[in-house]
């Protein structure tokens, strides 16, 4: 309903050469009020960052508990039941991106790589839906809704594609680089012993500075970080 409105009320040329919609829009419609709009996105904007804390940093906290990330992230805090290694991780992460890229070709970067990996969960939903249809699935609903949104997302795909293929190029190659590192840290078996007496030392620093152990009926929690490495 928002796109709807922006483009009934302004014209093609004002919305390329406005440097925020929301205000442009606010401006042309709402008079002495139009103060509203600015204020209201920068709400949005906190509350879509709130969003995003919780939902990153249980990304990270996941891939922990399936053995993708290291085990110090999949620990919560020992009384407040949250996250803490996962959510300073992003943290970092987030500033020294920050650091390094300008904030305008970071956002594109973002945006197509998230539009590519939630097409790529959808898909994967479907794929799961006919190959295993007994799986124990929580939410379940009807197969309209991922097929309905997976076809929007490749109209948006696309027509990104057509817009900016530099900008999407470099955020395939940002994703790509994810590769190499899979491979040498979860597909690779055999690592040497010192790697995991390296791992358990830091786990164990991690924890005591941040009160954190692996949740309760955890099976990480009874294997230890060296049991490769000894066997």
């Amino acid at each position: 309903m928002t796109n709807i409105a922006y483009f009934t009320s302004m014209t093609p040329e004002e919305l390329l050469t406005s440097n925020a919609v929301a205000v442009t829009f606010g401006e042309k419609l709402l008079g002495m009020f139009s103060w509203v709009m600015p204020i209201s996105v920068a709400l949005s904007t906190f509350g879509g960052i709130n969003g995003y804390l919780f939902t990153s940093s249980r990304l990270c906290f996941s891939g922990a508990r399936e053995g993708h990330l290291p085990y110090l992230l999949a620990m919560i805090h020992l009384k407040n039941c949250t996250p803490i290694p996962a959510l300073l991780v992003c943290c970092f992460a987030t500033v020294l991106i920050l650091c390094l890229g300008e904030t305008h070709n970071l956002i594109n970067y973002v945006s197509f790589i998230n539009y590519l990996s939630y097409g790529v969960t959808i898909a994967g939903l479907l794929y799961l839906r006919k190959k295993r249809p007994n799986l124990a699935r929580p939410i379940k609903v009807n197969l309209l809704v991922p097929i309905t949104y997976l076809i929007f997302w490749a109209v948006l795909l696309f027509c990104s594609l057509y817009s900016e293929p530099v900008v999407c190029g470099l955020g395939m190659v940002i994703m790509l680089t994810g590769v190499p590192v899979y491979f040498v840290g979860v597909q690779w078996r055999e690592k040497p012993k010192w790697i995991y007496i390296l791992l358990e030392r830091v786990t164990y620093m991690g924890q005591k500075l941040c009160y954190v152990v692996f949740p309760q009926g955890d099976s990480s929690e009874t294997e230890p970080l060296t049991a490769k490495a000894i066997d």
